[in-house]
């Protein structure tokens, strides 16, 4: 009766749903770091602007109506109106555009940067090892925003101009970290074991060594991708960022928003605050992935 019973219940009972790692990563970030999970969905958000900003744009961005100048937030400009009657809603969604292609870039150019520094500098050692921390020492020295201005100064303002100094500049810096774990993965005994087989060093370094600190990788991502947005903010601001008419937020901010602060903060407030929170939502959801990623952390667990 018992084994009947046991055959019954191995065919009435229901396979167990398998969710996707990426689901089930999700998921964890929901229910360990909210805040964190908070955070993403907001830069998501915001990237989602950032990308259809030519269609939710309910103006030109250089569209002009010196009849509407100066118009606090209303039903028909939901952030108000510049100087110039321009639709600040408008100029800050463009800015946000070109923010997420700053920072995507300049931030996946320094972790490439970084990977390549960091794999050679720790996996080889010795003498290549000293040369190249020596130079990161030296690149270190100098304070950030002082060697980008002067970089800027000479190699004029644009995109490009500014996406490769950031990478160049967060890459370098950002090597020492991926290095660190380069020495700790180089140790384990898989790597010791496909090295002992005659495996080629190729082989090991894309097989063994960077699968194991991608989640390194991903977090100095996200880490970048907030720093080079508030860098290219500050340099815009200084008037070394993107030129105008083309809208930057931290041009904004120094522009218009300084300019007619008193007769329109709006102008002010508007690039300031979606500055603010998206740099903020990034970091916050790039400490969540920290967390949860390095088995070294709490929340890992």
């Amino acid at each position: 009766m018992s084994e009947a019973t046991a055959s019954s219940a191995s065919f009435t009972s229901k396979p167990a749903i398998q969710t996707s790692p990426f689901v089930a990563f999700n998921l964890r970030l929901f229910r360990e770091k909210p805040l964190g999970a908070i955070g993403g969905a907001i830069f998501l958000f915001f990237l989602f602007c950032g990308v259809f900003a030519d269609v939710l744009a309910p103006y030109g961005v250089n569209e002009t109506d010196m009849v509407a100048r100066l118009q606090a937030p209303s039903w028909e400009h939901w952030f108000g109106t510049d100087h110039l009657g321009r639709d600040v809603l408008s100029r800050v969604l463009i800015g946000a555009q070109l923010s997420m292609t700053v920072g995507f870039l300049a931030a996946g150019l320094a972790t490439v940067v970084s990977i390549v520094l960091g794999i050679a500098s720790g996996y080889f050692g010795g003498k290549v090892d000293m040369f190249i921390q020596r130079f990161v020492d030296a690149w270190m020295i100098f304070p950030d925003l002082l060697l980008l201005i002067a970089v800027v100064s000479v190699v004029g303002a644009g995109i490009p101009q500014i996406v490769i100094v950031l990478g160049l500049l967060y890459g370098i810096a950002g090597s020492r970290i991926v290095r660190g774990s380069v020495i700790t993965v180089k140790e384990n005994m898989h790597t010791h074991a496909a090295q002992s087989m005659g495996a080629r060093t190729m082989h090991i370094l894309v097989r063994h060594i960077l699968p194991n600190i991608m989640p390194v990788v991903i977090v100095l991502f996200t880490v970048r991708v907030g720093a080079t947005i508030l860098t290219e903010a500050a340099l815009s601001f200084l008037g070394l960022g993107i030129p105008p008419p083309t809208p930057a937020w931290g041009g904004m901010l120094s522009g218009t928003g300084r300019t007619y602060m008193y007769l329109g903060p709006w102008l002010a407030l508007a690039p300031g605050l979606c500055l603010t929170i998206v740099v903020y939502s990034i970091n916050v959801y790039g400490d969540a992935l920290r967390d949860l990623l390095d088995p070294r952390m709490r929340g890992s667990r």
